[in-house]
């Protein structure tokens, strides 16, 4: 019994830190000048996504199979979701770092 829970214990150490390392990764990517790596991991959750309704079971009824694979979509997407507003928080950071720099600048040149 022992065994199993320190296997337990692991394996939601490594989940836990295999989330913290992908928003971390997600801030640092987003963060950077060009745009486009910041928008490489919500990209990957979406496509992955898009492969969970392969795997919703046929329940006999077209309205019940229809509702089960939106709500597999609407699941799995709420990791793009949090990525994306994760994208767009560190972008908008760094959009209002501009301005001010620019603001900076036309002080110095009135002077």
């Amino acid at each position: 019994m022992a065994v199993m829970e320190t296997i337990i214990i692991g394996v939601w150490i490594g989940g836990l830190l295999l989330l913290v390392g992908g928003v971390l990764l997600q801030i640092f990517l987003s963060q950077r000048e060009n745009r486009w790596p910041g928008l490489v991991l919500p990209l990957l959750t979406l496509l992955s996504s898009l492969l969970l309704p392969l795997n919703v079971m046929d329940t006999g009824s077209v309205s019940k199979n229809i509702l089960a694979v939106v709500v597999t979509l609407l699941a799995g997407n709420i990791p793009t979701l949090v990525l994306l507003a994760i994208y767009w928080a560190a972008r908008e950071k760094l959009r209002v770092r501009d301005q001010m720099e620019k603001m900076g600048k036309q002080d110095i040149g009135e002077l």
